[in-house]
């Protein structure tokens, strides 16, 4: 959630030699994969007439009219089809471009998808819009139009994401392959509280009081505000690449300021927008799709309280980066990647348990 301050600071040889190892191979044939564990389809174009390099503009409707959001196809799947939603709220697809360098090569297909008021979709412009349960109902038309199903389709939400995509298994778990959870708590008051009482102390004091100080006379576009949370918060438990990497550069320099205030508040610690309230850990064990928790120690969530959440649903497993932060795709990058890569193919393959090691 903590994505305002990214804002603030932004103003294949190896695979052309696998192939050519494949083709010169008696035993190749059209399934040889072109990238190690990719079957040779998963790299074909799915489009029909003008091809667009996977790109699909999905019309939503909603309360206010028809608008609409941008969707980009990585890959081909019939099996492992995951739906990525960003976090923010109001930033971007783009800092999972990370992706790009990890699940192709594995056959996984992934969809990047801007959400309404983010990134390349439509902008209506209308705090109205910025509603939880709207935002689930544009998911579900995302999904129909996508032609995702529980035969296929895993849902990934990255902090604010993650309370998207927990929301929209709270209603249409049956759609579900595989959910995964990605560095946000099931619940803001207990996220605050994380902030409040673990994270704020652990700055100097007389950097906290500074802030304190900042907040309570609501001075939030105060250059000192950012000065102060850069190097004493954001560099420790946002991202811990300092400066961070171009792809989450870019897609927060895009952040919908509207959204953010509207649903996070201007605060950066706790929620004072929509979600102050929001609290669905008492709600868990009504999940039975198989889910997977992703956590950092160093993140703005509660490593403890991601570990509790794979606990609570019926199939649940934790995977807690031990370098990470609430970035933890990128500053532990490789735990990151093989936790979700076992358990896409552990989901797929039948062999997943719950509470088994990522």
């Amino acid at each position: 959630m903590k994505f305002l301050s990214t804002l603030q600071r932004a103003a294949g040889v190896l695979g052309a030699a696998a192939l050519l190892a494949a083709c010169n191979s008696p035993a190749a044939t059209t399934e040889t994969s072109a990238a190690a564990g990719a079957p040779s389809a998963y790299f074909a174009p799915t489009e029909t007439g003008v091809k667009t390099g996977g790109v699909q503009v999905i019309p939503i409707k909603t309360p206010k009219g028809t608008f609409n959001v941008w969707t980009k196809r990585f890959g081909n799947n019939p099996k492992i089809k995951v739906l990525l939603l960003n976090g923010g709220p109001g930033a971007t697809h783009e800092y999972f471009e990370c992706m790009e360098s990890f699940l192709p090569k594995e056959g996984v297909e992934f969809i990047y998808y801007d959400q309404l008021g983010c990134g390349n979709s439509d902008n209506p412009r209308d705090t109205s819009m910025w509603s939880l349960p709207r935002y689930v109902e544009e998911v579900e038309q995302v999904r129909q139009a996508l032609k995702l199903d529980s035969t296929n389709f895993y849902l990934l939400g990255h902090s604010w994401g993650g309370i998207l995509a927990a929301e929209y298994a709270f209603k249409y778990q049956k759609n579900l392959k595989g959910l995964i959870i990605s560095n946000m708590m099931m619940s803001c008051p207990a996220y605050g509280k994380y902030a409040d009482e673990v994270l704020a102390k652990q700055m100097k004091p007389e950097v906290l009081a500074e802030i304190r100080k900042i907040e309570a006379a609501k001075d939030f576009s105060n250059p000192r505000y950012m000065g102060l949370l850069e190097p004493n918060f954001y560099a420790q438990h946002l991202c811990r690449i300092v400066p961070n990497p171009e792809p989450v550069t870019r897609a927060m320099s895009k952040i919908n300021r509207s959204l953010y205030v509207t649903m996070q508040g201007p605060s950066e610690f706790g929620v004072s927008g929509k979600l102050t309230h929001w609290d669905r850990v008492p709600d868990l064990p009504k999940l039975s799709v198989p889910f997977l928790s992703i956590g950092g120690q160093y993140d703005t969530m509660d490593p403890a309280h991601m570990r509790m959440i794979a606990t609570k649903v019926q199939k649940g497993a934790a995977l807690i980066c031990p370098q990470g932060s609430h970035m933890s795709m990128y500053d532990d990058q490789e735990t990151y990647m093989k936790g979700l890569l076992t358990f896409l193919k552990s989901v797929d393959d039948k062999s997943f348990k719950a509470g088994m090691a990522m």
